[in-house]
């Protein structure tokens, strides 16, 4: 079992929260919440369609009200990438546990993203993928409790590298 009530892993589209963070919970014994898929089954659409339909400053109220409302207990969080706008829910996810950034290049997180289907980032329509990097990548760094390289091998081996940062 973790010794962590609650572990949130935070970063960019592409960077493996979702994959990274279901063995990361297998791993520690803790349930697995994954907030965009939660967003998705409160709103009844896929991200990309609410962006698509009431825009992404829509979609990161969506994200704040369902991240405050969800039981995160003894959870590992999969947050979605735009979280670090909210103070209310890094403090909130803080105040749980450790968070995570998950790093990755711009350039593994472009390929990443280009294969698979849209994902309803939330930002501006005339931000390039780069300018939301620029951007994010500042505010992952100061809520991050740790920040692992989610390049550095294969699913399992960040996901065991994540367990060894939260051992030490």
């Amino acid at each position: 079992m973790s010794p962590f009530n609650t572990i949130s892993l935070v970063g960019m589209p592409g960077a493996g929260k979702s994959t990274v963070g279901v063995l990361v919970a297998k791993l520690t014994g803790l349930g697995f919440v994954d907030t965009d898929l939660e967003i998705q089954v409160r709103e009844a659409a896929t991200l990309q369609e609410i962006v698509d339909s009431k825009g992404h400053h829509y979609l990161r109220r969506v994200e704040e009200e369902v991240l405050l409302d969800l039981d995160l207990d003894h959870a590992l969080v999969s947050t979605g990438g735009s979280v670090v706008y909210s103070i209310a829910i890094m403090e909130r996810l803080k105040s749980l546990g450790p968070v995570i950034y998950l790093q990755a290049d711009l350039a593994t997180l472009e390929a990443r993203v280009a294969a698979a289907p849209p994902r309803g980032i939330a930002s501006d329509g005339g931000d390039t993928f780069a300018d939301v990097y620029a951007e994010r990548t500042p505010l992952y760094v100061q809520y991050a409790d740790h920040t692992v390289d989610a390049c550095a091998g294969t699913p399992e081996q960040v996901a065991q590298s994540i367990v060894a940062v939260l051992s030490a």
